[in-house]
């Protein structure tokens, strides 16, 4: 079979993991619960309620419901004040060359974000066409590290988890793609996406021959 591709979103296509700190960052600030870029690390790919529950973790605090689902809307809302001004401008470097690759020679591409701003996103930075397949955080009930984001990404575009080659920015994304015993490439820092096949900085380091080898890797 044809090896078929699926890209995480935040931190992989676009910079918006720098939205992310600051809006999280703002709402552990008015909890008075410290937050750190090494935490925001741990909530990379990772749902907006599994991330406000470490929050709270860290914090040593419980909150009843109502005001845990209004700090998640505030948050979101805070968010998509930043996503409503992105453009192609915010795609993350090289994306575009990988991307023109993969569509002009035919592979299958999905989208498996736990964002449930995805579309959005897309939508305003102008890629939503160059994804046959875009699974988001409207889509799946388990959080990454579990696989199921993935998994229905390869069944959407009718492939099998063996023949799909995952990137991601996140270690609980990276543990998702190994999990599924998919072809698992990490973009980013090596020393925190270790577990991952394969390591990139950023996709300027991924030419036709990188992909070519990412193609024949077998797990």
């Amino acid at each position: 079979m044809t090896k078929a591709f699926i890209f995480d979103l935040d931190g992989v296509i676009v910079d918006t993991a720098k939205f992310h700190y600051l809006t999280w960052k703002n709402l552990a600030d008015s909890l008075g619960i410290p937050f750190s870029e090494e935490k925001n690390e741990q909530l990379k790919g990772v749902s907006r309620a599994k991330s406000l529950e470490k929050i709270l973790e860290w914090g040593h605090k419980i909150l009843p419901k109502a005001e845990f689902e209004s700090l998640m809307f505030k948050k979101n809302e805070e968010y998509l004040s930043f996503v409503n001004q992105m453009t192609e401008k915010d795609i993350l470097p090289g994306v575009m060359k990988t991307l023109d690759y993969l569509r002009s020679n035919g592979y299958a591409i999905a989208l498996g974000s736990a964002s449930k701003n995805a579309r959005l996103i897309l939508s305003k930075v102008g890629l939503e066409a160059y994804f046959e397949e875009i699974i988001d955080g409207n889509e799946v009930t388990k959080a990454k590290p579990d696989p199921e984001v993935f998994l229905k990404g390869i069944d959407a575009l009718g492939g099998t988890p063996k023949y799909a080659i995952v990137f991601e920015d996140s270690l609980a994304g990276i543990e998702a793609a190994n999990t599924a015993c998919m072809t698992s490439v990490g973009i980013g820092d090596k020393s925190i996406l270790k577990e991952a096949d394969f390591n990139f900085q950023d996709f300027i380091e991924i030419d036709k021959s990188v992909i070519e080898t990412l193609i024949k890797f077998k797990k």
